[in-house]
C-alpha cells in the first residue's frame, strides 16, 4: 500500500490548519539568529512569544522577534508566562492585541507557584472566562487534570495544554495515563505544554494521541539548539505516524514472528 503523508493530517486550531503539529517558544536563545535557525529546523509554524519579556514592537529602537520570525511565515502565539494573577494575565493578552493589530490567539498561563511553575487553576478559570468573552481564542496551560482540562474545554477554549511535566524540567512524560485520559475525553486539540526534554519524549506524547506538543527549553538549552530542532519536529512525525498505525499489544511471553505452526516438516 502507498505511504499516505501526514500532510493528509493537518492539526486544525480555531479553524485554521497547520501541517506541523510541533509548536515551538522563543525564549533562553543566545540571540535572534539562534531563534531564527532552531524555528526553521524544527518545521514548526506557531510559534509563542512572552510578551512581558520579548520585544514584538512594544521597545521601538531594539532587537524585534518579528525581524526574525515574520508573521507572513509564522503564526505568533502570545503567552502570558510569568503572569501570577488572572488580571495580570488578562492585561497582557490584550496589551498583545493592541501590538499585533487585533491578534486574538493566545496562550494563557497563570501560574501559582515560582519554584515548580505549576499553575493556578483557579486563576486560570478566572482569566480564561473574561478572555473569551472577550473575544481571544484561548489555548489554555493548566496540569495534567482530566476533570480541569475537561472544564477548560467546555468554558470555550480552543485548545488544551496539559503539563507533561514542570516547566523546563526536562522529565517527560510523568503522568501518561492521564495524558491518555484527558485525550480520550477532549473535543478539542490537547498539546503537552511542558516537560519535554529530549525527541523520544516528544515521541511518547504523540503516540497517546495527543495532537500536538509545545516545548522551548528542551530546544534552545540543547547543546546544539538547530540539530535539537530537527530532531523534535522528526520525533513529532515518527510519534504521530505510530499512533495512527496502532501499536501492537503488550505481550509478558514471547510471540515468534516466523512461526512453527503450519511448516511442512
Amino acid at each position: 500500500m502507498p505511504h499516505t503523508p501526514l500532510s493528509n493530517d493537518p492539526l486544525i486550531i480555531a479553524g485554521v490548519t497547520y501541517h506541523s503539529r510541533l509548536l515551538v517558544g522563543t525564549g533562553k536563545y543566545r540571540d535572534l539568529e539562534e531563534t531564527r535557525l532552531a524555528t526553521e529546523a524544527s518545521g514548526a509554524q506557531i510559534v509563542t512569544v512572552a510578551v512581558r519579556r520579548t520585544n514584538i514592537g512594544q521597545t521601538p529602537g531594539e532587537p524585534n522577534l518579528l525581524d526574525v520570525l515574520p508573521l507572513d511565515k509564522y503564526t505568533l502565539l502570545p503567552n502570558t508566562a510569568g503572569c501570577y494573577t488572572a488580571d495580570d494575565a488578562v492585561r497582557t493578552c490584550h496589551l498583545a492585541r493592541e501590538l499585533l493589530d487585533g491578534h486574538d490567539l493566545v496562550k494563557l498561563e497563570v501560574l501559582g507557584d515560582p519554584k515548580t511553575l505549576f499553575p493556578d487553576i483557579s486563576a486560570t478559570f478566572k482569566a480564561a472566562e473574561i478572555l473569551i468573552k472577550d473575544g481571544f481564542k484561548v489555548m489554555v496551560y493548566t496540569n495534567d487534570d482530566p476533570i480541569a482540562a475537561k472544564r477548560l474545554e467546555e468554558m470555550g477554549c480552543v485548545a488544551v495544554m496539559p503539563l507533561a511535566a514542570p516547566i523546563g524540567s526536562g522529565l517527560g512524560i510523568r503522568n501518561p495515563y492521564n495524558i491518555r485520559i484527558i485525550v480520550e475525553n477532549a473535543k478539542v486539540p490537547i498539546l503537552v505544554d511542558a516537560g519535554v526534554g529530549t525527541a523520544s519524549d516528544a515521541a511518547v506524547a504523540m503516540e497517546l494521541g495527543c495532537d500536538g506538543v509545545l516545548m522551548n527549553t528542551a530546544i534552545a538549552c540543547a547543546k546544539n539548539p538547530v540539530l535539537m530542532a530537527s530532531a523534535m519536529g522528526k520525533a513529532i512525525e515518527a510519534g504521530r505516524e505510530a499512533y495512527l498505525a496502532g501499536r501492537i499489544p503488550r505481550k509478558l511471553y514471547a510471540n515468534a514472528s516466523s512461526p512453527l505452526d503450519g511448516t511442512f516438516f
